[in-house]
C-alpha cells in the first residue's frame, strides 16, 4: 500500500510540466518548544544548521531556514515558537529529506569529532526537545522577481490559505495574475523585499486545514508598517474588483510575523 502511495504521488509530481524541474519544493515545519527547554533548543538550532550546511554542499538541500515567531493566529491552537524552512530542487529530494541514516551521515560530516553513537544520541536529544506537530510539503508556485538574499533579522509573515472549494484555478490565477504585480510594485516602492506563493504538493482533501502559503518578506519593522498603510491610489475600479474577486476565492486561516534567525544558503 506504500508503495502505491509513493508511486501515485511520484506520478502526481511527474505530471506537472517539464518546468517544473525548476521549480522549488519547500517544507515548512511548525515547532513547539517547552518554555523551560527553550534555551537548549537555541543550541540545538547551531547544531542543525551545520548538518544542513552539509546537507546543502552535498547536494541533497538548496537551503534552511528557522524563524522565530513573533505573533500572529494560532495554528491548530498550539502556541508554535519556531518555524523551519527547508528548500528542494526536486520532490524526490523533498519526500527524502527526513531520513534519519542521511542526517546521521551529514552530521558525522559536519562534526568529525564525534562518533555515530554520538551523533544519534545528539539528533535524539534534539528532536525530543520540541514537538513537530505540523509538517507541510509545498510547491512554489509563483515569486517575485527580486534578487533579496536573506539574512537574519529579516522578518516575514507566513499567511496560511484554503482556497474556496470550486475555486481553487480562480484562487491561484488571483494570487499571479492580481496579487503578484502588487507584490511587485511594493519591492519597487522600497515597502517590501520578497514576496513567494505556494501550494501543498501532496494530494489534499476537502476537508484539508490549507492549500497555498504565501511568504511576505521585509527587512525589517519599519518597513513592515509602511507596507501595511500602502495605499494605490492610481488602481482602476477594474483593477480593484478584481482584488476583490481574489480576496473572496480563498479563506486565510492563519498568519503568523517571524524573524529570521539562521540561514544557511
Amino acid at each position: 500500500m506504500k508503495k502505491q502511495l509513493f508511486v501515485a504521488i511520484l506520478a502526481l509530481f511527474t505530471s506537472i510540466s517539464l518546468s517544473a524541474q525548476q521549480q522549488q519544493y519547500v517544507v515548512f515545519e511548525f515547532i513547539k518548544v517547552e518554555p523551560d527547554r527553550v534555551l537548549d533548543y537555541l543550541e540545538y538550532k547551531d547544531f542543525l544548521a551545520q548538518v544542513h550546511k552539509v546537507s546543502k554542499d552535498n547536494g541533497h538541500i538548496k537551503g534552511w531556514d528557522l524563524w522565530s515567531l513573533q505573533s500572529g493566529s494560532d495554528l491548530e491552537g498550539e502556541n508554535f515558537q519556531y518555524v523551519t524552512v527547508t528548500y528542494y530542487e526536486d520532490p524526490v529530494k523533498m519526500m527524502d529529506g527526513n531520513k534519519e541514516d542521511m542526517w546521521v551521515s551529514n552530521a558525522l560530516e559536519a562534526f568529525p569529532d564525534m562518533d555515530e553513537e554520538a551523533v544519534r544520541k545528539r539528533i535524539g536529544d534534539a528532536l525530543d526537545m520540541r514537538d513537530l506537530a505540523v509538517r507541510s510539503y509545498m510547491v512554489e508556485v509563483a515569486r517575485t522577481s527580486d534578487d533579496f538574499e536573506y539574512k537574519p533579522g529579516i522578518l516575514a509573515s507566513f499567511d496560511l490559505m484554503k482556497a474556496v472549494e470550486g475555486k481553487f484555478q480562480d484562487y491561484e490565477k488571483a494570487e499571479k495574475e492580481v496579487f503578484l504585480p502588487i507584490h511587485e510594485k511594493k519591492i519597487q516602492a522600497d515597502l517590501m523585499e520578497n514576496w513567494c506563493f505556494l501550494r501543498t504538493a501532496l494530494p489534499t482533501g476537502s476537508e484539508a486545514k490549507s492549500t497555498h502559503l504565501t511568504m511576505n518578506v521585509y527587512s525589517d519593522y519599519l518597513q513592515f508598517f509602511n507596507s501595511m498603510e500602502y495605499e494605490d491610489m492610481e488602481v482602476t475600479d477594474e483593477q480593484q474588483e478584481a482584488v476583490e474577486e481574489g480576496l473572496n476565492s480563498r479563506d486565510q486561516k492563519w498568519v503568523y510575523l517571524a524573524t529570521l534567525e539562521t540561514v544557511v544558503r
